[in-house]
C-alpha cells in the first residue's frame, strides 16, 4: 500500500475543517450544575432588569432640576418628604421641591429621576435638606432596564456558562437551562516501548506518560476523557481498540505511530475504519509536524505525535478548537490569549513552518520577559517549566533577543 507522508497541510486549511464534524447533543441542567458547561439555547430577556429604576448610592431621591445651581456657597433646599428601604415599594411621590432618604438599591419614588449622595448634603432637620451640589437626570440611579431590556436576545448557544452568565439566568428567574453535553475524547496510547505508570520500566522501555497528559488537557478543554491503555505496535489490535473506541467517544486520539517508520500502524488502522478519510498528514508546525486527521463516521480521529512535548503542543494548538467545536462552543478567546514579553535570548527559525517555543515569563521592572526553554521534544521537563509558548510564524526568520514577543499562556 503506498502513501504519502507528510504533505504538509497549512495551519489555516487544517481549521477550515472544524466545521465538518458535528456538535454533540444537549442536556438540560439545573444553574446550579451548569458552571462551565456551553450553552444550547439561545436566551431572550423576558423581563426588564433590575426591572424597576434604583438608587447605586446612599442618598436622597429628587427631582434633578431642584438642584440645578445648588453649590456649597448657595445650597438648594428640600425638604424630606419620607424614606424608601431596601425591598419596600414606596408608597410617596416626589414634588418639585421634595426629597426621600434612599439606600443603595432602594427603588426610586414616583417623580424622582435622580439621587444626590449623602456626602453632598446636610439635614437642618428632620424635614429640611440642603443640597450642595447639582445633579443630572439619571445621575447615581440605573434604569428599570439598563442592565438588560425585556425581548434582547442576552445570551446565545455556543456560550460559555461562567458564573457571571449563571447570575444573569437567575436574574431572569431561569432555574433550568439547555446545556451541551461535554464531549467524551477517547485516548490511545501506541507502541510496544510503554509501560503503566505503576510499573518500574526495564531498560529501553518507559512509562506510558502520554494517556495522563492528554487526559487532563482534554479535561481542561471542556471534554471527559476515556482512557483505553497502552496498545501494542500490533495492527489487528490497534484496529479493534480504535474501533470500540469510536463507537464509544465523540473524538479519538492516538498518540505514537504518526511518524514515518516501519513500525507505525496508525494511518494503515485508519485507513481500514469504516467510512474513513484522511483529512491531513502532517502540519508545517514544530513540534508536531506529524500530525494526522482523520475522520471516521462523521468523528474525529487524530494521529499524535508520540513524543510528549509534541503532543500537547499540537493538543493545545490544533486539536483544543476542535474538542471546543464539538462541544458547542462558539467563542475561542482564550485560545488566542497572549502576554506581551520582552525576549532574553536569540531564537533563530526557518520559513516556511511555525515554531512554538516553551517559555517561562519572568518579571523585571514592571515589564514580563520571555526566557527561552530549549530542548528535544521528548523532554517532560521543559513543559513542566513553561508557562507559555512563543509562536514563531512561518514567515518569519527568527526573533532576536530584545524584541517584543506574544507568549501564549499554557494552563
Amino acid at each position: 500500500m503506498s502513501k504519502e507522508f507528510f504533505t504538509v497541510t497549512p495551519v489555516r486549511e487544517v481549521f477550515e475543517r472544524i466545521a465538518e464534524f458535528p456538535r454533540v447533543g444537549a442536556d438540560t441542567l439545573s444553574i446550579t450544575q451548569a458552571s462551565t458547561r456551553v450553552l444550547a439555547e439561545n436566551i431572550v430577556a423576558d423581563i426588564d432588569v433590575p426591572g424597576f429604576a434604583r438608587a447605586t448610592m446612599d442618598g436622597y431621591a429628587v427631582r434633578a432640576s431642584a438642584t440645578f445651581g445648588a453649590s456649597e456657597f448657595n445650597p438648594a433646599y428640600l425638604t424630606i418628604c419620607g424614606k424608601v428601604d431596601m425591598g419596600d415599594t414606596p408608597a410617596l411621590n416626589i414634588g418639585q421641591v421634595q426629597s426621600a432618604r434612599i439606600a443603595t438599591g432602594g427603588m426610586l419614588p414616583p417623580g424622582a429621576d435622580a439621587v444626590v449622595m449623602i456626602e453632598q448634603t446636610t439635614e437642618i432637620d428632620e424635614t429640611t435638606l440642603e443640597v450642595y451640589k447639582a445633579v443630572a437626570p439619571g445621575t447615581n440611579t440605573v434604569a428599570a432596564d439598563e442592565d438588560f431590556a425585556k425581548n434582547r436576545e442576552v445570551l446565545s448557544a455556543g456560550a460559555p456558562l461562567r458564573p457571571q452568565e449563571i447570575g444573569l439566568l437567575a436574574a431572569l428567574g431561569r432555574n433550568e437551562i439547555r446545556v451541551y453535553q461535554k464531549p467524551i475524547i477517547g485516548i490511545i496510547s501506541t507502541g510496544d516501548e510503554l509501560v503503566e505508570v505503576d510499573q518500574v520500566p526495564p531498560p529501553g522501555r518507559i512509562r506510558d506518560v502520554n494517556t495522563y497528559t492528554l487526559s487532563a488537557m482534554a479535561a481542561n478543554a471542556g471534554g471527559l476523557p476515556r482512557t483505553y491503555g497502552i496498545v501494542a505496535d500490533q495492527y489487528e489490535h490497534l484496529l479493534a481498540v480504535c474501533r470500540r473506541a469510536l463507537a464509544e467517544t465523540d473524538m479519538v486520539l492516538i498518540s505514537g505511530g504518526s511518524s514515518v517508520g516501519t513500525r507505525d500502524l496508525t494511518m494503515e488502522v485508519i485507513e481500514s475504519l469504516p467510512e474513513s478519510q484522511i483529512m491531513f498528514h502532517g502540519i508545517p508546525v514544530r513540534p508536531g509536524k506529524p500530525t494526522i486527521l482523520a475522520k471516521s463516521g462523521g468523528k474525529a480521529l487524530w494521529g499524535l505525535p508520540g513524543q510528549i512535548t509534541s503532543a500537547m503542543v499540537v493538543f493545545d494548538r490544533i486539536v483544543v478548537p476542535f474538542v471546543r467545536h464539538i462541544g458547542g462552543s462558539a467563542v475561542f478567546l482564550q485560545h488566542n490569549y497572549r502576554i506581551s514579553a520582552i525576549l532574553t535570548r536569540n531564537l533563530p527559525s526557518v520559513q516556511g513552518r511555525t515554531d512554538y517555543i516553551r517559555t517561562r515569563i519572568a518579571e523585571k521592572d514592571g515589564q514580563y520577559h520571555a526566557e527561552p526553554i530549549l530542548g528535544p521534544s521528548g523532554l517532560i521537563r521543559t513543559m513542566v517549566e513553561a508557562d507559555g509558548l512563543i509562536e514563531i510564524d512561518m514567515n518569519t526568520e527568527g526573533i532576536e533577543q530584545g524584541e517584543t514577543v506574544s507568549v501564549i499562556p499554557m494552563r
